[in-house]
Parts: structure tokens; C-alpha cells; sequence
């Protein structure tokens, strides 16, 4: 049985980079190119900063947690 396998099921070569290119290109025309890939840009740079943001404060919720456990024990003893 013949099994035809797409271009995508291996890595991604030169030849299938240029078809991506061209059909972009075919789709969208060359002076929407420019207008997508700035959104592109901000999407990724908003979803960086939301990335970033949730860890600095997983990170502060983290420390005054342990600031809170820490103000409850006698200073002599540590308990």
C-alpha cells in the first residue's frame, strides 16, 4: 500500500521554509508582510511580559509566605 507522508512529517528543510515563504507572500501580498509580522512582534513581547509577570509574582507570593512563617517563631528558640 502506497502511503504518501506530508512535507511537515520530518524536520523542516530549506524547501519547505521557501514554500511557507511563498505562500505567505501568495496570500497576503508583500505590503501585508510587514503590518503581520509587527503583530507578531507584540504578541510574542505580551505574552513574554505575562510569562514574566505571573513568575514575579508566584515569586512574591512565595517570599512573604515564608516571611509570614518565619515572623510566628520566638528569635532564642527559632520555634
Amino acid at each position: 500500500m502506497l502511503t504518501i507522508l506530508p512535507l511537515f512529517l520530518n524536520k523542516i528543510g530549506v524547501t519547505e521554509i521557501l514554500i511557507l515563504i511563498l505562500l505567505v507572500v501568495i496570500f497576503f501580498g508583500g505590503k501585508k508582510i510587514p503590518e503581520l509580522m509587527r503583530g507578531m512582534g507584540r504578541g510574542v513581547k505580551e505574552f513574554k511580559d505575562a510569562v514574566s509577570k505571573d513568575y514575579t509574582e508566584e515569586n512574591k507570593t512565595d517570599e512573604s509566605s515564608d516571611t509570614k512563617s518565619d515572623a510566628g517563631k520566638d528569635e532564642k528558640t527559632g520555634k
